[in-house]
């Protein structure tokens, strides 16, 4: 069976406008039965509005009169005719001009020199060459690698600074994600910390003695002088 547009949408329809049972509905839009019976109810899909799959050609009147006449009979989905139009559009592979094509493999090696966790496939998109000169370019067996400089492909008018920006934030979060699925965190003194997170260490050392506090009730001492030196 053709896949239904808008299924919810479509149940909403057929509860409001037919006798169908759940179990019709719920086949012909591939919906569980509980969920039909909960928009029936009004607790599912209550601010979706119902379409109507006659007007859009995923069903007949034949097919419909037919259903409900028999609550055993299952209904058959026409191919929509907007189905054409909704189905995504696959890109074309980038076209680079000839003047351009020699830069690709300064692009390229600046991809693995700077972000090696793009996945090569992203990069060969990106830059509309194929996933063999980018192992050549890593392995150092381009033709030309001793003229092979990494270049910043938006220097070199092979992407604009957005179409980079999305493929490294993109490759980024999917490294972020395998990181943490294998448990790999960053290590703790990795990055300094602010200094108003460092706790302030009083000095252990001993205070310093004030001598002249000490000496300062002790009595004058002053010399004895025998009465024989006098002489």
């Amino acid at each position: 069976m053709n896949q239904i547009l808008m299924p919810k949408a479509t149940a909403v329809w057929l509860v409001d406008n037919t006798s169908l049972t759940f179990d019709q509905i719920a086949d012909f839009c591939e919906l569980h039965p509980l969920e039909v019976k909960g928009i029936a109810d009004g607790e599912v899909a209550r601010d979706i509005r119902g379409a109507d799959p006659i007007a859009n050609g995923q069903l007949s009147r034949d097919e419909l009169d037919a259903a409900e006449k028999n609550d055993k009979y299952r209904m058959k989905a026409q191919k929509s005719r907007h189905a054409e139009l909704l189905k995504p559009v696959k890109k074309a592979p980038r076209y680079t001009p000839v003047s351009r094509r020699q830069d690709r493999p300064d692009a390229i090696a600046w991809f693995i020199r700077n972000h090696p966790e793009v996945a090569d496939s992203q990069v060969a998109r990106l830059l509309g060459t194929t996933k063999a000169t980018i192992d050549q370019v890593r392995n150092r067996q381009h033709w030309n690698s001793a003229q092979i400089k990494p270049v910043d492909p938006v220097t070199l008018g092979l992407s604009t600074q957005l179409e980079l920006d999305a493929v490294v934030k993109k490759a980024a979060e999917k490294k972020a994600k395998d990181d943490a699925r294998r448990g790999i965190v960053e290590p703790e003194g990795a990055t300094l910390r602010p200094a108003s997170d460092v706790d302030v260490v009083e000095d252990e050392r001993e205070p310093e003695t004030d001598l002249s506090a000490v000496f300062a009730d002790e009595p004058d001492l002053e010399p004895e002088i025998d009465e024989d030196d006098e002489d």
